[in-house]
């Protein structure tokens, strides 16, 4: 099975493909180019929502296009991957997080009576659910913590807004920018999605000096080399028997 990652910025891309075996071939599809080693093929797509269905959207189109060959495999799973925020102590620096829910944290209206999510307006979704037995395994695997990864727009950057997407959406275990547009585009191509986070900094106030990006970006490799085999090796069969 062919699996699609997609991350924000190149030192993610890179981060995740420093994991796998084998030498590196580069495929150019419109507007990015896929780095492939092996079964799993790796797209830095953009920050934000829209940038990463974007860049999924196109590389599910392509069909996982083969070097030299007529026919395309198609992607048997999409992975939305990189470094994200936590809200700490439940995810520390360092540690992975695997997602049990792929939410859209602010998508939605602002009224007199608060944030109103997309589902309250009466259309739209703001919550992907990944296969269950895949996020068990994929946590085992890593010793990642599972639980909801909100999709923001804007990062967090005060103890406020940390407590209100805390209070909105309880045992949220991190933010990030890409997961829920990623799983979109999987969606509108029935493909099953996941999203893998390897926390660099906690949720609140910024504090660039306390984060650490070059563990979180260790973290993912070391994530992905763990659950190669788990990835390339699952079917949606795994969650329809239970």
């Amino acid at each position: 099975m062919r699996v699609l990652v997609v991350t924000a910025v190149p030192v993610e891309r890179d981060a995740v493909t420093r994991a796998f075996g084998g030498a590196e071939e580069h495929v150019a599809l419109p507007g990015a180019e896929l780095h492939r080693r092996g079964a799993f093929d790796v797209l830095a797509g953009g920050a934000g929502p829209a940038a990463a269905a974007a860049a999924t959207a196109f590389a599910l189109a392509s069909g996982a296009p083969a070097s030299g060959a007529s026919a395309s495999a198609p992607y048997g799973l999409v992975v939305s991957a990189g470094i994200g925020g936590a809200f700490t102590p439940v995810t520390p620096l360092g540690s992975l997080v695997v997602a049990d829910g792929i939410v859209a944290a602010d998508l939605g209206a602002e009224t007199a009576d608060g944030f109103l999510p997309v589902t309250a307006l009466g259309f739209g979704r703001d919550r992907f659910t990944p296969p269950p037995a895949l996020v068990r395994k994929v946590a085992a695997a890593t010793g990642a913590a599972a639980g909801p990864v909100l999709t923001v727009s804007t990062v967090t950057g005060s103890a406020e807004r940390a407590g209100a997407l805390l209070a909105a959406h309880p045992g949220a275990l991190a933010e990030a920018m890409e997961g829920f547009g990623v799983a979109e585009a999987a969606a509108r191509a029935d493909v099953p999605v996941l999203e893998v986070r390897a926390v660099s900094n906690a949720v609140g106030p910024r504090d660039r000096d306390a984060w650490r990006i070059g563990d979180a970006l260790a973290a993912l490799t070391d994530a992905f080399g763990k659950a190669a085999p788990v990835l390339q090796g699952w079917n949606s069969h795994e969650d329809l028997e239970g």
